[in-house]
């Protein structure tokens, strides 16, 4: 797998800032994706009080959702806990799972956000950046943007709004659950990307890619 780091890991949040000004120019909003047989869960867990990163990778293929492949790797935490910054802490540990991989994923759903942030840089576009591979970001919680409520149905949505623009999709993925925050990563559209969440769950809240990635970086038993 080709990584194209075009820039080095910096260690302040006002160096991080500049290069998610330079690299948001570089994410592509529309469908450049072929048939999807593999896609993978990215999540990231920490060990010895945070000084460790563990990075997990979950490939699945698709649309049978079966757990093909894995890869696990850690490494030191080298940036501190900034929201808005947290590609920063998070994606040098995913960049040394990756390479582990036998198969390399057509599409990568990432725990986290994706054009739903500040700078229009969240964690799925920096990796999808870098890898030059679709990526979608899958968010637990809200970080910016407001939407209309959410119907209580599974696959009930809403589109998250910030400054007049459509920045992501609040979708319930599962009835009468808390939603989750689904938003363009890279080399997709936000209709596409909210297809493809949707064909990776099942009766959970997450979708299969993140629930076994979690379970791997956390080794937390599946419950959402």
């Amino acid at each position: 797998m080709e990584i194209n780091l075009t820039h080095p890991w910096v260690k302040t949040v006002a160096e991080a800032k500049v290069i998610q000004e330079q690299l948001k120019h570089q994410v592509i909003t529309s469908d450049c994706l072929a048939k999807v047989n593999y896609v993978a869960g990215v999540d990231i867990g920490f060990e010895a009080n945070y000084t460790i990163s563990k990075a997990a990778v979950a490939v699945l293929s698709y649309p049978e959702l079966e757990l093909v492949e894995q890869a696990i790797a850690r490494i030191p935490t080298a940036f501190p806990y900034v929201p808005g910054y947290l590609s920063f802490r998070e994606i040098p540990a995913i960049l040394a799972a990756l390479p582990q991989l036998n198969i390399t994923p057509d599409l990568i759903l990432c725990d986290g956000q994706g054009l739903a942030h500040p700078r229009r840089l969240g964690l799925a576009c920096h990796l999808g950046v870098l890898l030059n591979i679709p990526t979608i970001g899958v968010a637990k919680s809200l970080l910016i943007g407001k939407h209309e409520a959410v119907a209580i149905a599974k696959g009930s949505w809403q589109p998250l709004i910030d400054k007049g623009e459509t920045i992501g999709i609040v979708l319930r993925s599962r009835t009468k659950v808390k939603p989750i925050y689904i938003s363009i990563g890279h080399k997709i559209s936000l209709p596409t990307a909210l297809d493809y969440v949707m064909g990776c769950l099942t009766k959970y809240r997450l979708p299969e890619t993140t629930r076994w990635a979690d379970k791997l970086a956390s080794h937390r038993k599946q419950s959402q």
